[in-house]
């Protein structure tokens, strides 16, 4: 199985994906409109032939948010889609990226396809075999 993990911001969106039981940063979009970040995804989706999509829940109106962005990639692509909490996943991806030694530049443009890729982990780690 393929896996898509995001991690869902209001201009940012993280990606990471996965072709079994470990998941890989895969890149951050920055946007302003909703719709055309929306394209992009579909065409990922199809490109790696994703079977299931993993989207991180903050809390809040963002979480209503992700839920909605989540729900209409299950509906308008037909993958299933799963949510997860995603409590302190930037906070421990910003961890991660220091102590491997990443420069403060990159680990700032990456940060988001780190935490969607701590999401996405979480989410197969919790997947019995």
């Amino acid at each position: 199985m393929n896996y898509l993990g995001i991690d869902y911001g209001e201009r940012k969106i993280g990606l990471s994906v996965s072709p079994g039981k470990l998941a890989e940063p895969h890149r951050v979009i920055r946007y302003t409109d909703e719709e055309s970040v929306f394209e992009e995804i579909v065409k990922l989706i199809k490109e790696e032939e994703i079977d299931e999509v993993v989207v991180g829940l903050s809390e809040g109106e963002m979480m209503e948010r992700s839920k909605r962005f989540g729900q209409k990639i299950a509906l308008e692509v037909g993958v299933k889609v799963e949510f997860v909490d995603e409590t302190l996943s930037t906070h421990d991806a910003q961890i991660m990226t220091i102590e491997s030694g990443m420069k403060r530049k990159k680990r700032k443009n990456l940060e988001d396809a780190f935490a969607a890729t701590i999401i996405l982990q979480r989410y197969l780690d919790g997947l019995k075999n």
